[in-house]
């Protein structure tokens, strides 16, 4: 039997990188990508395959995806993974910012997808797995421009669900909770360098010791259960449409559905410490 291929990017690290070990594991053949392809060496190790990759790059990424397909003649799946956190205020941050990170996060994404979209139709069979977010079904303060990717890659994922149908390819959205890894450290640096000072420095400055917290890091999933999470999803013969993972997914997500707006607002600031007023400074 042909052993199917799967492709996960950012795979140097986090999820990313416990998605290509477990798949690897379940006997697919699996090409790990990232822009750094020197902190991905232990996974080649593992037998996994490397791709040097910059989501943001078209030709870096056209020439990943025809070199996996010369190398094997097929592929199964396909993990969006990459992406990052940058937070601060509306009102701070550069758009030149917003826009890297709607690059990153959502036209990298997009566009890997139509790369390998035609080989998957014509084998009639296919997964795409598109990692979102908690943060893709509710908001925090200063995450704006984050939570506005993931929606967005939500949104995507529903309509790419629809039109694939016919194809025989699956569409599913791996929703995160909180997960030990680097992400929450860049969040706060980001909210801090952006907003730390100013009117927002009460909000940012909450925000970021929240985000990089060692009690918080304490309730943090391993990356690896949402790993197990992505391998059911593209062994299951019908899929779920989303999985929701990982610390505080189900909970917050059930209560943003639940409560009237301005109820979660105020359980969200009193869970991250950010005032509800604004309290002028006396610098």
């Amino acid at each position: 039997m042909t052993r199917k291929v799967a492709l996960v990017t950012g795979a140097s690290s986090g999820i990313g990188e416990a998605t290509a070990l477990r798949l690897r594991e379940a006997g697919y053949t699996v090409y790990g990508a990232a822009r750094r392809v020197q902190r991905m060496q232990h996974l080649a190790e593992q037998g996994i395959r490397l791709l040097a990759m910059d989501v943001t790059d078209d030709t870096s990424m056209r020439e990943g995806v025809e070199k996996l397909i010369a190398d094997t003649g097929r592929l199964d799946v396909l993990v969006n993974n990459a992406g990052y956190g940058s937070y601060g205020a509306v009102e701070d941050v550069p758009l030149q910012e917003a826009r890297e990170q709607f690059e990153v996060n959502v036209f990298g994404a997009a566009r890997l997808t139509q790369l390998v979209l035609p080989h998957m139709r014509a084998q009639r069979s296919g997964t795409i797995v598109n990692i979102t977010s908690v943060g893709g079904r509710m908001c925090t303060s200063l995450g704006a421009w984050y939570h506005a990717t993931k929606y967005a890659l939500e949104a995507l994922s529903d309509c790419l669900r629809m039109e694939l149908k016919p194809f025989g390819i699956d569409v599913v959205v791996i929703e995160p909770g909180g997960v030990k890894s680097e992400w929450g450290g860049i969040a706060a640096q980001k909210a801090r360098a952006v907003s730390g000072t100013g009117p927002y420095a009460p909000q940012a400055n909450a925000v970021a010791d929240s985000l990089s917290s060692e009690a918080n890091e304490r309730r943090m999933s391993s990356p690896d259960l949402i790993a197990k999470a992505i391998v059911k999803s593209v062994r299951a013969r019908r899929p779920k449409t989303r999985y929701a993972v990982g610390f505080g997914a189900k909970p917050m997500i059930f209560l943003h559905n639940t409560l009237p707006n301005r109820t979660f607002d105020a359980f969200m600031r009193r869970a991250t410490g950010v005032p509800g007023k604004y309290v002028p400074s006396n610098n």
